[in-house]
């Protein structure tokens, strides 16, 4: 293990996404952890928010006996926390704090906010109370520990967006000696800027985060964040992209920047992948079957995107923008393409037309179907179906799927979690079957959805408006292109089209390549992920624990 000046005795790490997988956050922690875990054991403490409802948490196991005297001394302070290990890979400790007590105290801890941070909540809606109280919590909870048995040690307390910055602060407030660093992984003003189909670059140096946050109706949020920006003692972000954005629109540069890294340990070793891989598409290609009531050669191209789902910040747009050009260069040859789609969306449940026919078709004997279902074009029934905007986007781009067509492009608008009702699979095997993956994001911090694809050995196109474009950029010290494993594409305000028709390109190359080219892509692509593994970027959290030591205020 390397060795490192000014080490903590103690980190704690907070965040909404702790044993609580909805973004990725989760990712950055989850994969993390074990590289953590081996330099600081147990004194590694992660603290999320409790919000299963009393139902099993699949992503945390309770052990009562486990610091036993922490729950008890947050017990005596009115509040309670569950103690036990995160179900990931190094199992660290994780805490899962009950903060519904501290509604009723919401306006006295606003005020006080006020008071001593200048944190504006007079604004908040929507997620802000939630975030706030949990936050909150998970400071009070830290501050308890360090009061009963930490006094004389070294702690870091970590918190991570502005979901966490507020418990942060009090924190340190109540807890002088405590070192804080703040970290953000994407402004919320950056954020809300491209959501709203505003120029974000063309405009760039123009904008004044503050009064971006009033227009946008941002205030509570921006002011949490751009307090705990400013009053830690190490502020992070993840990317030279990120900084740049963050002295712009919070008036601070980031004292250390963060890339996110990745663990193999989450990729199947040869033969095992080779088998995942076989099976996985074998799968996906008999869904798509009994969808569209025709049979995909076993030689279909696997495509698909991923990711939140933020239309225009992910470049969903742009991607079927792309099909939409690739089906007409595909119309009368013998490619066949299956496209995926694999974003959340307001998921009602798995489609009972489409459990039928699967049903069917795995019979002994199985029966085969010639007709389409209804909307061939989404696998699970939404509440919004006619209003959805990817849904309505592949209509109005006139994407059917109707049998003259050699692009076949399908929505999974629920999470792979093993647990969907009809793939039943989790992202990462999805992710296997894939031959390439595309992710023409407009506005991305980083990027873990092109990291995890070239983890799993799958070429992609990514832009260079992403933090992992950027460093992939950096790496190879050009422009990333196709060969080596990953496409970095050149968006801005004005290029839509021309990346659309890229992308176009690409996969048409992918197409025709031979099986020797495709082969070395996928061994380029592989060797990114080898680079990005967290033993090569925990350094940089050193350097921000040892920044937070040497210059807490």
């Amino acid at each position: 293990m390397a060795k490192y000046q000014h080490v903590p005795d103690f980190v704690f790490e907070t965040s909404w996404e702790v044993c609580n997988k909805v973004g990725g956050i989760y990712t950055v922690l989850s994969t993390r952890a074990k590289t953590l875990k081996e330099q600081f054991g147990d004194n590694l403490v992660f603290i999320g928010p409790d919000v299963w409802s009393g139902k099993e948490n699949p992503y945390f196991t309770e052990d009562n006996k486990l610091h036993s005297e922490w729950r008890m001394a947050a017990k005596r302070e009115g509040f309670t926390v569950r103690i036990g290990r995160w179900n990931v890979p190094g199992n660290p400790v994780a805490v899962l704090v009950d903060f519904q007590t501290f509604f009723a105290h919401k306006n006295d801890i606003y005020a006080k906010a006020w008071t001593y941070f200048e944190v504006d909540s007079l604004h908040a809606y929507g997620d802000y109370d939630e975030s706030s109280m949990f936050s909150y919590a998970a400071g009070k909870f830290a501050e308890v520990v360090i009061r009963h048995s930490l006094k004389n040690k070294t702690v870091i307390y970590q918190a991570h967006e502005w979901m966490s910055g507020l418990g942060m602060l009090f924190l340190k407030q109540a807890c002088p000696q405590v070192k804080t660093i703040f970290t953000t992984h994407a402004t919320s003003i950056g954020r809300s800027i491209s959501g709203n189909n505003k120029l974000l670059y063309e405009y760039f140096y123009g904008y004044n985060g503050d009064q971006m946050a009033a227009e946008l109706n941002m205030e509570a949020k921006h002011s949490i964040e751009k307090q705990s920006a400013l009053r830690a003692d190490c502020f992070t972000t993840v990317s030279k992209f990120t900084d740049r954005e963050c002295k712009q629109l919070l008036g601070k540069a980031a004292d250390v920047v963060l890339p996110n890294g990745f663990e193999l340990d989450f990729v199947p070793k040869s033969a095992a992948f080779v088998k995942k891989r076989r099976e996985v598409r074998k799968q996906l290609l008999q869904t798509a079957e009994a969808m569209l009531g025709e049979v995909l050669p076993e030689d279909t191209l696997i495509i698909s995107t991923s990711g939140r789902n933020d239309f225009r910040c992910k470049g969903f747009d742009v991607y079927l923008e792309s099909m939409r050009y690739l089906r007409d260069r595909l119309q009368g040859t013998d490619k066949k393409v299956l496209s995926l789609i694999e974003v959340p969306c307001w998921l009602f449940g798995p489609r009972q037309d489409l459990k039928e026919r699967l049903a069917e078709m795995n019979k002994k004997g199985g029966k085969t179907f010639t007709e389409p279902i209804h909307t061939p074009m989404i696998t699970h029934d939404l509440y919004n179906f006619n209003e959805d905007r990817i849904l309505c986007l592949i209509k109005d781009l006139g994407l059917y799927n109707d049998k003259n067509s050699n692009v076949k492009v399908i929505l999974i608008p629920c999470y792979l979690d093993g647990n969907d009702g009809i793939f039943n699979l989790h992202y990462y095997d999805v992710l296997t079957a894939n031959d390439l993956t595309l992710y023409p994001s407009y506005y991305e911090p980083w990027g873990y959805t092109p990291l995890e694809s070239v983890a799993f050995k799958t070429p992609c196109i990514t832009t260079d408006l992403s933090g992992f474009g950027q460093w992939v950029n950096e790496v190879l010290g050009h422009d990333g292109q196709i060969e080596d494993g990953v496409l970095v594409l050149h968006r801005d305000d004005q290029n839509f089209h021309e990346c659309a028709s890229e992308i176009c390109d690409t996969i048409e190359k992918y197409l025709y390549a031979s099986q020797e080219d495709v082969d070395k892509m996928r061994r380029n692509a592989a060797k990114f992920a080898t680079k990005a593994q967290w033993k090569n970027f925990i350094k940089y959290y050193h350097d921000a624990y040892a920044f937070a030591i040497k210059n807490a205020k």
